[in-house]
């Protein structure tokens, strides 16, 4: 798997981290909504530099242009619900992308700290030798992008796969790099190092689904 961390580099996408990270903004949901929004957006430019392009022409009131347009078959599948407002911002740029949702979860049957994946959801196109676009905002354990992904395969597999994440565990995303194929591409806009005993983001920012959508039951 190649990770492009790119909260490393300085650009106006460290704004939006931070923004969303601020205990005090975040409180604004729309705000926090549209911020993650914008660094889908951010995250969906840099990736679109990895798919495949050829040469067409493009007709002009004044004559002819060639431009490299890409030709790949986009799937962009978003895990529910806190993945709906990355979803939107990737959709503002791949806009001709088929759709597609997946619901995963974390159920404690012991009422302790131990929990597993339950997936219960999934409506998508056919996926088979397309390019899949997985958008989870937090990355923490990694255990619910494997979950997703070994119920997706049961439909096909992509012929390539570009995991979109705002911010990750580098413990999650050790444990996911063998669970996905060689040539999966994970873009990030933020790592941290730690994981606390429920096995959430140290800082994090806190439930990204509470924060978008208001708290759930």
């Amino acid at each position: 798997m190649q990770v492009h961390h790119l909260g490393e580099e300085n650009s106006i996408l460290n704004k939006f981290i931070s923004e969303i990270r601020d205990a005090k903004i975040q409180k604004d949901s729309m705000r926090f909504r549209r911020n993650i929004e914008r660094i889908g957006e951010v995250l969906g430019y840099e990736l679109s530099k990895k798919l495949s392009y050829s040469s067409v022409y493009v007709e002009t009131p004044l004559g002819k242009k060639k431009v490299n347009l890409s030709y790949n078959d986009v799937v962009l599948c978003s895990i529910l619900r806190a993945g709906l407002p990355l979803h939107q911002g990737l959709l503002n740029y791949f806009d001709d992308a088929e759709n597609a949702f997946i619901s995963a979860y974390r159920h404690h049957p012991n009422n302790d700290e131990t929990f597993e994946i339950v997936v219960e959801y999934f409506a998508a196109p056919e996926i088979k030798n397309k390019t899949l676009l997985l958008a989870d905002p937090m990355l923490a354990t990694g255990q619910s992008l494997v979950a997703v992904y070994e119920a997706i395969k049961k439909y096909g597999n992509p012929k390539e796969i570009h995991i979109i994440a705002v911010i990750g565990a580098k413990d999650g995303i050790d444990f996911i790099k063998d669970k996905f194929p060689k040539n999966t591409h994970l873009w990030i806009a933020a790592i941290d190092n730690t994981l606390n005993k429920k096995g959430y983001i140290v800082p994090g920012l806190g439930d990204a689904g509470d924060l978008a959508f208001g708290e759930k039951l």
